[in-house]
């Protein structure tokens, strides 16, 4: 049995490490430095855990996984380096994760989760038992990680701290490419590259599969050289490999079919049950992997009808009285973008509220006048206070953000009671709030719709 041991367990991403190496057997502690959903998973599935710092488990173990904001004076780190036990990150640890499978790994600045969790779910509908890593929960599986039966491994290939480039994909995805993260990133430049070095990565028997549709996508590909790769393309235009024909607005989705043009091979009909035209790339990018490694897409249909997608991403929390509060991990402006949009499609009648907790004073500087124009497709708007994750120079971004939308429509708020207090008695009349929020969004959200039933219950 090998031991690992985890610093920085409670996080999306190890956290997804931690319980697919407990499902195979492996003995797994880990630290953090708080607790929440994810270190208490890890921890019902067996790992020994612990809060704060814990020298004497990390010499226990044979190798050390670090998340990306653990830093090298962290004292589990030199207590490992003076014993010469080996400390990773989690790209150096993937060559041993995905060791004797095809690895199919959905790439992209926005929508890789949902388009992870599409793949995952269809596989499973056609009966294939993949393993796979995501960083959200699959709503009906309660979990996002699994160690699998079949010679499949599903993963979200996360650029930040390049950890995709851990991976030698059979299949690489690439929903998208837009300049992000650039406390790791310090320029666009970079932020490109870093995609550009994921896609040689792939495997030369393999295939790459790009939206077309993306600008930055169809950049990345004119401006570099991936000569012995396959690229193929998914999108509406009559050149792309995937086309998406015959996109009809049903009420709570679309239906759609999908193309194969090289032999203009009609691969199905089918229904999504979730709203946003985002949501439909993901979607014909998923089948398309499905037809990549020899499965039928047709088949997989009932499946993708039934996808009601992951934790935090367009996620109903509540429904009090007229008004509809729902989670998004929005924290780019175009997520902020993508999701009003469909929350428009969907709610034609409500008055629209953003809440934006932003997440890192790093992003919300660089990409402020971005936040402030989509923030202003929302009729009312709330900011709260930045989450600093891993970041602790502050800055005033938000507050000023707030005064700048106009209309008087923008509020910032210094805390969460006086926020949810602030909505609570505002909204009146048909509403849908939606919480964007990659930090403690579904504490707010949570806090709301307790103060909105006690309103509607004193009405």
């Amino acid at each position: 049995m090998k031991k690992v041991h985890f610093i920085g367990i409670g996080g999306t991403g190890i956290s997804a490490i931690a319980l697919l190496l407990l499902e195979r057997g492996w003995q797994v502690s880990g630290t953090d430095r708080s607790a929440s959903r994810y270190f208490d998973a890890v921890t019902a599935k067996g790992a020994y855990t612990l809060l704060g710092h814990s020298p004497e488990l990390a010499l226990a173990a044979d190798v050390i996984v670090r998340s990306s904001a653990v830093h090298d004076d962290d004292p589990e780190v030199i207590a490992a380096r003076e014993n010469g036990i080996p400390v990773i990150k989690r790209n150096e640890f993937l060559p041993e994760l995905t060791s004797g499978y095809q690895t199919l790994a959905v790439a992209g600045s926005h929508g890789k989760t949902t388009c992870t969790a599409m793949l995952v779910t269809m596989l499973r509908g056609l009966g294939v038992d993949p393993a796979f890593i995501l960083g959200a929960q699959i709503r009906p599986l309660a979990t996002n990680a699994h160690a699998g039966t079949s010679d499949l491994f599903v993963i979200e290939a996360d650029e930040y701290d390049n950890m995709f480039l851990g991976l030698n994909p059979k299949i690489s995805l690439l929903t998208n490419v837009e300049y992000d993260h650039p406390d790791f990133f310090p320029t666009p430049a970079d932020y490109y590259q870093a995609f550009a070095a994921f896609i040689r990565r792939t495997q030369p028997d393999g295939a790459v599969i790009t939206c077309a549709e993306d600008e930055g996508v169809r950049n990345l590909l004119a401006s570099n050289d991936f000569d012995g790769l396959s690229i193929l393309t998914y999108g509406y235009a009559t050149e792309c490999t995937y086309r998406i024909e015959k996109v009809r607005w049903n009420g709570d989705g679309y239906d759609f079919s999908l193309v194969y043009s090289p032999d203009q091979e009609q691969l199905g009909e089918f229904v999504l049950s979730i709203p946003g035209r985002h949501n439909l790339l993901n979607a014909a990018g998923a089948l398309a992997v499905l037809h990549q490694i020899g499965l039928n897409p047709s088949a997989a249909s009932e499946s993708l009808a039934e996808f009601v997608g992951t934790e935090r991403r367009f996620e109903q929390v509540c429904h009090s009285g007229d008004t509809v509060v729902i989670n998004d991990y929005g924290h780019h402006p175009t997520q902020l973008n993508l999701t009003l949009e469909a929350a428009r499609e969907l709610y034609p009648d409500h008055c629209l509220w953003a809440v934006w907790e932003p997440h890192t004073f790093s992003r919300t500087d660089r990409l402020q006048l971005a936040f402030t124009a989509a923030l202003q497709r929302a009729d009312r708007v709330v900011i709260l206070p930045t989450y600093a994750a891993r970041e602790s120079v502050e800055t005033d971004t938000p507050r000023q953000i707030a005064q700048e939308i106009p209309g008087s429509k923008g509020n910032y708020f210094t805390n969460f009671a006086e926020a949810a207090d602030y909505i609570a008695g505002e909204a009146t009349g048909l509403n849908v709030v939606i919480v964007f929020s990659a930090g403690k969004g579904p504490e707010f959200a949570n806090m709301l719709c307790f103060r909105l039933d006690m309103r509607r219950q004193n009405d």
